[in-house]
Formats: C-alpha cells, structure tokens, sequence
C-alpha cells in the first residue's frame, strides 16, 4: 500500500481525507502497483510517500501484540501526540482499545482514592466513566459538527469516542494517590493533563484548523453536561 500526503491541496473526494495538526496534509490512501506509479505523470516531488504492507493492516494481530500497540497508543495520547489521535479517529477497530483505556483510567482513580471510595467507589467510578465518556463523546460530536463545524468538519459519534477514550490515558497517574498525602496533588495534574489531552482529540476528531474552537466545543459540553447533572440531582437526589 502507498500513502501519498500533499501539501495544501485537497485530496480527490473519492479518497479519505483527513487534516492533522499543523504542518497540515491531506492523506490518500489507495493500493497500487509500484510499477503503475513510476510510470505515472504524477508529480511525486510533492508527495511525501510512505509504503504500509498490506499483509500487515489485514493481519490479526496476536494477544501480545495487541497489549503491545495499546501500550504504544497510551503513551503517545499522554504525550499529546496530534498525530495517535488521528490515527484512531480513522481506525474504527480502536473502539475497544479505547474503552480498555476508559475503564483504566476509572480503576486508577478509584485505587488512587481508595481510603474514600473503597472497592464499592472503584465499581460504581468505573461505570460512571463508561456513561460519562458515552455521553461526553455525543455532547462534543453534536456540538461540534452542528454549531461550531469549520468547512472541513466531518466527524461521527465513533470517531469522537476513540479519540475521546484515548485522551484519559493521562488519567492513569491517579494510581498514585493512593499515597498518603498526595492524593489531591495527583487528582489535580491527571485532571489538567487530561483536559488538554481531550482539546486536542476534539479538535483532530473535528478536523478543526482552530484550537480555540476546540476549546470552546469543551467549554459549552461542559456548562451542557452540568446544568443536566443539576437537574437530574434535583429529580431524583434525596430530599
């Protein structure tokens, strides 16, 4: 399989198309005869070209390798790599390595807070990291694509739950709070860092040019998120 990345210039609609953080290319992604390439007329001097065997997309990958390339993916949506997030926003057999994130992250925590919570706060935080993350993920994709779309916006409720998932891989220093007097320390860095891991998987699951935009997708899902949380709490919170 040849990538073929242009700068500057729109990919032909028939291909995906996708933009990562600046420099910005469009990718096309197309099996082909080396042969028929040499020969073309396409000018490969404004091509940046990669080769992906084929065998290797198509192949099953083992329980090793699996836990391997989560590793890998973790890694790099800690260290806010622009460019994992794409890659997951156009893998749709990432959905379960990001709700293996999810569910890591929750159980860090909940050890992490474990003189509060106990094993019952580790269940019910683990669930509610599950829903949250279901919803959050649909809050950020309405608004996104529906109020707040630039003219390249094209995102899907998966698309955004894959890259959402991944960006609570910060969360999985909470761990650490469970030592005695750093608990709210490590609460408040794994929370930080993961507000701007989720900025930066919204803005590349949106395709947004604007990081500020992506700030402000978060921002109203949050007032959103809130103001229903107040409203269920007042239905059917305890008198």
């Amino acid at each position: 399989m040849v990538v073929f990345q242009r700068r500057g210039q729109r990919s032909v609609s028939s291909f995906r198309s996708r933009l990562s953080s600046p420099p910005r290319f469009h990718t096309l992604r197309f099996t082909l005869p080396l042969s028929d390439i040499v020969q073309s007329r396409v000018p490969l001097k404004r091509f940046r070209i990669s080769f992906i065997p084929c065998n290797v997309r198509k192949a099953n990958l083992t329980g090793k390798e699996t836990v391997a390339r989560i590793q890998d993916r973790m890694i790099r949506a800690a260290k806010l790599d622009a460019q994992l997030y794409e890659e997951v926003e156009a893998d749709r057999g990432a959905m379960r390595e990001a709700m293996t994130v999810v569910v890591l992250s929750a159980v860090a925590a909940g050890i992490g807070n474990l003189a509060n919570g106990g094993l019952l706060g580790i269940i019910s935080g683990t669930i509610g990291a599950l829903v949250g993350w279901y919803i959050w993920a649909f809050l950020t994709y309405f608004i996104g694509t529906r109020l707040l779309p630039e003219p390249d916006t094209k995102a899907d409720h998966g698309e955004l739950l894959r890259t959402i998932g991944f960006s609570s891989a910060p969360g999985l220093i909470r761990v650490f709070g469970i030592i005695p007097g750093l608990t709210t320390f490590v609460f408040a860095v794994a929370g930080g860092w993961m507000l701007v891991a989720m900025v930066i998987a919204v803005r590349q699951a949106l395709d947004y040019k604007s990081t500020w935009r992506a700030i402000g997708v978060c921002m109203i899902g949050f007032v959103v998120q809130a103001f229903v949380l107040m409203i269920a709490i007042s239905i059917f919170g305890s008198p």
